[in-house]
């Protein structure tokens, strides 16, 4: 049965839309079952809860394949996709070899990722010095072994951190907020989180929702 047609992140197989977004009852055991869809993309699959009668309480947009028997298959929607790739490309802007001599077991470059995806979640995203915006600022992060964990801190734009357009008091004093916001975040977000001077060491803890 061959790919006749697509609309949004759907794929039509003969005729008949397989691949897409779905309104969707979790079971105990296995995959959840459809009960309405497909639909265009998310946002038309969360509108449809408060549109559409008789849909149970516990549905929720997933995105998957539908089979015969009315389950669902589960894929990676293109929302996904495009975070994982935008989540690859902040940890890219680490400096060059960071991990190189850490194995496969080593629970590091994880931790890494985690406060990466983390951080992004928030809207806050990684410093890039030898990029095009390096000037913008973003979020220092410093993977060190020897404190197994991760240094965070914040650079602000070259106006306030090398011009100091607005003077050193102010300076000084949006960097303290900063960093003391990026450790709120990341504690919250359920990191261990110890103060390092300005900037504070993130270990991994109980992972918050």
């Amino acid at each position: 049965m061959g790919i006749v047609g697509t609309r949004f992140s759907e794929v039509v197989l003969g005729g008949v839309v397989r691949q897409g977004w779905w309104l969707v009852v979790e079971e105990e055991d296995g995959p959840g079952f459809v009960v309405a869809g497909p639909f265009g993309d998310r946002d038309e699959a969360v509108w449809a809860l408060d549109d559409l009668e008789d849909v149970p309480a516990d549905a929720h947009p997933v995105y998957g394949v539908r089979r015969a028997d009315g389950l669902l298959r589960r894929r990676s929607s293109p929302q996904d996709r495009a975070w994982w790739s935008f989540l690859g490309e902040q940890v890219d802007r680490l400096p060059a070899g960071w991990d190189a001599d850490m194995d496969d077991e080593h629970p590091l470059p994880g931790l890494v990722v985690g406060v990466v995806a983390v951080l992004a979640e928030a809207g806050l995203f990684l410093y890039d010095p030898t990029g095009a915006d390096g000037e913008l600022g973003g979020v220092c992060l410093t993977p060190e072994a020897a404190l197994d964990g991760v240094v965070v801190s914040w650079r602000q734009h070259d106006r306030m951190s090398l011009d100091q357009l607005h003077g050193a008091a102010a300076d000084a004093l949006v960097q303290q907020v900063m960093n003391r916001a990026l450790a709120e975040v990341l504690s919250v977000r359920g990191f261990a989180v110890e103060p390092l001077g300005g900037a504070c060491v993130v270990r991994a803890g109980e992972p918050a929702g």
